[in-house]
C-alpha cells in the first residue's frame, strides 16, 4: 500500500537526495520550492496501477458544496446524494453503486466509519462530522489488492489523514442557497514540540428545495501529539451533531403532473438527526528498520431517518413513511509491525497486522406519518405491532490477521505477496419473535502483485486478489429480509467473497506529466444492491464488472495543474436465469458505465488561487431488463481567492455554473402518488441544486 511517511510534501522543501539522511536527522527541512499538485508520484513504491495519494493542496483548493465531495479527488469515484444535507453521502466507483458506502472502505485517522449492519445501509458511511481545514491528504487503492485492507474495501478504500498541524485562523461563509458557515481552529506549540489542535465548526444549509433542509450542525475536534512518526503518541476526540429536513428522489411523474415542482417533495416531513464522539489514539515505536504503531478508538452513534420513499403505496391511508433507528458503540483497533531487511543484494519489506472492532449497537425500524410512530405496520411489512416493524439487539466482533512482504529481486522488478485471514461472528436479539440467532465465519483471502520496471519513468504492474463485504446480519439471521429478490433464491453468508485482477501502467512520458491506466474485472459472489421499497440493501445474484480507468496529471508550472479522470465500467449480473432471483433482466441497476472529471488546480503563491472541476456522471440503467434509463448529470464547480494580506483572504465558489438540470441520483420502484390514486411504477429522482454561489473570509491571527 501507499507508504505513510512519503517526504514529497506540497508547499513545503524537497530536499536534495545527498542531504536525505542529514535533514532527517535533524527534523529540518529547508524551504525550498511551492508545488501546486493534486497527487504525488508513486513510482518505485506503489504495490498496483490504481492506488494514490491525494495532496492536502489538492483538497485545499477544490470548491465543495458538502464535506463528502472532497473524496471526489479520488480518480473516478463519484459522490453525489439522494437526499438531505445530514444523511451520508452517496458513493458511485468502477461499476458499483457503493450506496452509502458498500463496497468502499473509508478511514479517519485511521478509524473504520463504514458501519456494519446500519439501520438504513449496509456499510452506511456518515462522514458529516469532519472539519475540511483539518485533513493532511488522503490515501486511496482500489480492489482488493492490499492484505490491510478488509471489510468493504474490493471496489476501493481511502484513509483520510489528519494534519499535522493547522494555522490559527477564523472563516466565515454565506451562499445563495441559505448556507452559513463559522469555522474557528489553530495549532498551539509546546516548547517540547508537541502540538495541539482544536477546530470548531457551525454550519447550516437549506438548499433549493420546496421545504428547506434547515440543515443545521456543530462540529468540534482536539488532537494533541507527542513526538513524531516513528516514536510517539497522539490523541484525537471528535464531536458531531446534526439534524435535517430531507426532499428525498421523488417520483418523475409527480413533477410532470405538475402534483409537486422540481424541488418539491410529496413528505416534507422526511428527514434526520445524527450524533456522533469519538475518542482514538496511535502509539509508535520504531528503531532503525523496524516500526510498531498501535492504534485504538471508541466511538458512539445514534441515528434516525425518516423516509417516505414509496408514499402510498403500501398504506392509502397514513402513507408509507418509516422511521430508522440506531444507537451503536464501537471499540477497535490495530497493531502492525513493519520492518525492511537486506538479504544478500535483496531488499524485503515486511508488515505483519492484526485489526478488530466490536458493535453493540440496536436497530430498528417504524411505521411513521410526520415523524410520529403508529402502532401497526404496513401489511408488506413484518407486522410486530407495539410500534416496532424490525427491532434487533446485535452485537458484532470482528477480526483482521494479515502479512504482507514487499520483496525488491532486481533494481526493475519487485513482488508484494499478501494474505489475509478474518472473523466475524455476532448475536442478533430479535425483538419481535424473542428469537436469538448467532452466526460466525472465518473467510481467507489470498492478494499479491508483480511490478516490472521503472523503466525510463514506466513501470508495469499485474495485481490479483480476493476480498470480501460482510452482510447485514439481520439478513443471515433472517430477522429482516426485503422481498426485492425472490424468497430462498440468496444465500446470505455474514461475508460475500469477491475475486479480482487488475493490470495498469504508471508512467511518465514527458517532464511534469504523469499517468496511470488499469483495467480490471470484479466478479462478486452476490451483489448488494439498494431496495427502494424498504430503504435498505438486500444480498442479489453474482455479479462481474470489467473495465478501465486512466487518470493523467500535468504540472507545466509549479503553480499550475491540469489533471483528468476517464473511467469505463461493463456491469452485469452472473446468470442465465435471471427470473430465478424475481428479477427481468441481467443488468445491475444504478451502475454508471461511464465517469469523466477534468481539474485545473492554480496556485501562485501571491494573491491569486483557485480551481475549476468538471464532472461527469454516465448514464445508468434502473431497472435489470435495461428498459428505463438515467442520464446521469454533469456539473462544473469553480473556486477564485485572493490573498489581501498575509493574514486575510477571501474565496468566491460558483456551483453547477452551467446550471445543468440533471439528477444527482435516480431510481426506480413502485409508488402510489396519493392515498386514492393507481399504483405506479417508474423513475424516481433528486435534482443536483442550481447554479449557486458561496463567499468565504478567512483571517489568520
Amino acid at each position: 500500500m501507499i507508504s505513510k511517511e512519503n517526504s514529497f510534501s506540497e508547499g513545503k522543501s524537497i530536499p536534495s537526495p545527498k542531504n536525505d539522511q542529514k535533514n532527517l536527522n535533524k527534523s529540518v527541512l529547508i524551504e525550498r520550492v511551492q508545488v501546486t499538485a493534486s497527487r504525488r508520484d508513486l513510482t518505485g513504491r506503489a504495490a498496483t496501477a490504481s492506488e494514490g495519494s491525494i495532496t492536502a493542496k489538492e483538497l485545499q483548493l477544490r470548491p465543495i458544496y458538502r464535506v463528502g465531495q472532497l473524496l471526489e479527488a479520488i480518480p473516478g469515484l463519484v459522490v453525489t446524494t439522494h437526499s438531505g444535507e445530514g444523511k451520508a453521502s452517496q458513493f458511485l466507483l468502477r461499476g458499483f453503486n457503493l450506496d452509502h458506502g458498500t463496497d468502499f472502505a473509508t478511514f479517519v485517522d485511521d478509524m473504520p466509519i463504514n458501519g456494519a449492519t446500519n439501520a438504513h445501509g449496509q456499510g452506511y458511511t456518515d462522514i458529516n462530522f469532519l472539519i475540511p481545514e483539518l485533513l493532511g491528504g488522503v490515501d486511496f487503492t482500489k480492489g482488493p489488492f492490499h492484505a490491510e485492507i478488509g471489510d468493504f474495501g474490493v471496489a476501493g478504500s481511502n484513509h483520510m489523514k489528519l494534519a499535522k498541524e493547522i494555522p490559527r485562523q477564523i472563516t466565515l461563509s454565506a451562499g445563495t442557497l441559505g448556507d452559513y458557515r463559522a469555522y474557528l481552529g489553530g495549532t498551539i506549540h509546546f516548547r517540547n514540540g508537541d502540538r495541539w489542535i482544536n477546530a470548531f465548526n457551525l454550519q447550516h444549509a437549506d438548499g433549493p428545495w420546496r421545504y428547506p433542509d434547515n440543515a443545521r450542525s456543530i462540529r468540534a475536534i482536539s488532537h494533541y501529539t507527542h513526538g513524531d512518526d516513528r516514536n510517539g503518541f497522539d490523541l484525537t476526540g471528535m464531536f458531531y451533531r446534526g439534524q435535517w429536513r430531507a426532499t428525498n428522489d421523488q417520483p418523475l411523474e409527480a413533477v410532470r403532473s405538475g402534483l409537486i415542482g422540481r424541488y418539491g417533495t410529496l413528505d416534507p416531513t422526511d428527514g434526520g438527526f445524527a450524533e456522533r464522539y469519538s475518542l482514538s489514539g496511535h502509539y509508535r515505536m520504531g528503531g532503525a528498520n523496524w516500526k510498531w504503531v498501535a492504534s485504538a478508538f471508541a466511538s458512539h452513534n445514534r441515528m434516525t431517518l425518516w423516509s417516505n420513499f414509496t408514499h402510498f403505496l403500501d398504506d392509502p391511508n397514513n402513507g408509507d413513511q418509516h422511521g430508522q433507528d440506531e444507537t451503536r458503540t464501537t471499540l477497535g483497533g490495530s497493531s502492525v509491525y513493519s520492518r525492511q531487511d537486506h538479504i544478500g543484494r535483496l531488499k524485503s519489506d515486511t508488515q505483519i497486522g492484526v485489526q478488530g472492532r466490536y458493535d453493540i449497537l440496536y436497530v430498528d425500524r417504524r411505521h411513521t406519518r410526520q415523524r410520529v410512530a403508529l402502532k401497526d405496520c404496513p401489511s408488506s411489512a413484518n407486522d410486530g405491532g407495539h410500534y416496532l416493524c424490525n427491532g434487533d439487539n446485535i452485537n458484532l466482533g470482528a477480526i483482521g490477521l494479515y502479512v504482507q512482504n514487499t520483496t525488491h529481486w532486481l533494481p526493475w522488478l519487485r513482488t508484494v505477496a499478501g494474505l489475509r485471514e478474518d472473523y466475524q461472528g455476532g448475536t442478533d436479539e430479535n425483538l419481535i419473535d424473542n428469537s436469538t440467532t448467532e452466526k460466525h465465519q472465518w473467510l481467507f483471502q489470498p492478494k499479491g502483485s508483480l511490478i516490472l520496471g521503472p523503466w525510463k519513468k514506466t513501470e508495469f504492474y499485474l495485481s490479483g486478489g480476493k476480498g470480501y463485504h460482510s452482510n447485514d446480519f439481520r439478513s443471515v439471521s433472517g430477522s429482516y429480509m426485503t422481498d426485492q429478490f425472490a424468497h430462498g433464491s440468496i444465500n446470505v453468508p455474514l461475508m460475500t467473497s469477491a475475486a479480482s485482477g487488475e493490470v495498469g501502467v504508471r508512467t511518465t512520458p514527458i517532464e511534469h506529466l504523469h499517468v496511470q491506466v488499469a483495467a480490471f474485472l470484479i466478479d462478486f459472489d452476490s451483489e448488494l444492491s439498494y431496495d427502494g421499497d424498504a430503504g435498505v440493501n438486500s444480498a442479489g445474484p453474482a455479479s462481474r464488472r470489467q473495465g478501465l480507468e486512466l487518470s493523467a496529471q500535468y504540472n507545466p508550472l509549479n503553480w499550475l495543474e491540469f489533471n483528468t479522470d476517464l473511467s469505463f465500467a461493463h456491469t452485469r449480473y452472473r446468470t442465465n436465469n435471471p427470473e430465478k432471483y424475481g428479477i427481468d433482466g441481467v443488468f445491475v441497476t444504478s451502475a454508471p458505465n461511464f465517469v469523466w472529471s477534468f481539474g485545473v488546480l492554480v496556485d501562485t503563491h501571491g494573491p491569486w488561487y483557485g480551481s475549476l472541476q468538471v464532472r461527469w456522471l454516465g448514464g445508468y440503467p434502473l431497472v435489470e431488463a435495461n428498459s428505463l434509463k438515467s442520464k446521469g448529470y454533469q456539473e462544473v464547480n469553480m473556486m477564485i481567492g485572493y490573498r489581501f494580506a498575509k493574514y486575510l483572504r477571501a474565496e468566491i465558489n460558483v456551483f453547477n455554473m452551467f446550471n445543468s438540470s440533471g439528477y444527482a441520483a435516480q431510481y426506480a420502484y413502485d409508488y402510489r402518488l396519493t392515498s386514492t390514486s393507481v399504483t405506479s411504477s417508474g423513475a424516481t429522482g433528486h435534482p443536483i441544486e442550481p447554479i449557486s454561489g458561496r463567499l468565504s473570509l478567512t483571517a489568520t491571527f
